[in-house]
């Protein structure tokens, strides 16, 4: 059985992405104080509580999905957020975007007597009409219990994101993400994983928090889950994480409702947090075409 390469808290970008670039999923361990873990817990848990459990094999009969956590989780905003995550998606998902976004916040909880989830790749979530070439996104659970492999700790199968698509793992090529309270599975969309089977007494935990390209559709759909009328006491940095920001320079903009001439057209999305009624896509316009005009100089001078 394969196991996950454990790193602490503090690594740095370049040994993070190196095993992620090879495995396709590290753990980053006590990344959480215990105070930052029991705060989270009470945040979360009336609306882990009074979540039902899923209705078939893949979202476990005996497992709840709990959403909606950046209006919901101050603790949640804050991981969202966690400096070293953001960097490794700059490193990861800036090559094939302008800008990546949040694709999904979720806790799930795996309770007794759950089996295994069936294994997958979560970039199947677009339908597999994407290129192997690109990489869609870039995820994390967040341990708020401890993983073992008798309460249901993730399965991961190392290097399967270099994988043919059509290759399936073997029993003894699937590990499992056993890590502390507080500590962070970091894993791509291409990595084949499942939820685990809790054989144990007591539930497994996790904030499955996902970042995902700018041009593509997000799994929760954040500009319902978080209005305009939560997100503008965002910080700004979030509020753009989330959406509310262009995609690229001509992705996002929207035509305020109401009468004729009473209000801007083709705005960008901060607006609808009261930002200015500028040009849409406008700063994104400028950095792309600075790029392009580097790669054709580059091009020009090789």
């Amino acid at each position: 059985m394969p196991s996950l390469e454990h790193l602490p808290a503090d690594t740095s970008l370049e040994a993070l992405m190196e095993v992620i670039r090879r495995d396709g999923a590290a753990i980053l361990d006590d990344v959480l104080s215990p105070a930052e873990v029991d705060q989270a817990m009470a945040e979360m848990g009336p609306y882990i509580d009074a979540t039902p459990t899923g209705r078939d094999d893949f979202t476990g009969v005996r497992t709840t999905r709990t959403g909606g956590l950046v209006a919901r989780s101050a603790a949640a905003r804050a991981m969202i957020t966690h400096p070293l995550i953001l960097a490794a998606c700059d490193e990861f998902l800036l090559p094939c975007c302008d800008r990546y976004q949040l694709h999904l916040t979720q806790v799930i909880r795996i309770r007794p007597g759950q089996v295994k989830q069936p294994l997958h790749r979560d970039r199947l979530a677009w339908g597999g009409y994407l290129q192997a070439i690109i990489e869609p996104q870039l995820n994390t659970i967040w341990a708020l219990s401890d993983f073992t492999e008798a309460n249901g700790a993730t399965q991961v199968v190392p290097g399967s994101p270099h994988w043919p698509e059509a290759r399936l793992p073997q029993a003894h090529e699937v590990g499992y993400a056993e890590m502390k309270r507080g500590s962070v599975l970091v894993y791509t969309g291409s990595v084949i994983h499942s939820g685990g089977a809790n054989v144990s007494n007591g539930d497994r935990v996790g904030v499955n928090l996902t970042y995902a390209l700018g041009w593509l559709r997000q799994e929760e759909n954040q500009y319902l889950s978080c209005p305009p009328e939560i997100a503008r006491e965002l910080d700004p940095a979030l509020q753009a994480l989330i959406g509310y920001s262009m995609g690229s320079y001509a992705l996002g903009y929207y035509t305020p409702p109401g009468p004729p001439g009473s209000q801007p057209e083709a705005v960008a999305p901060e607006y609808a947090l009261g930002g200015p009624a500028t040009g849409w896509g406008a700063d994104l316009y400028a950095a792309v075409t600075q790029r392009q005009q580097e790669k054709v100089r580059a091009g020009a001078e090789s």
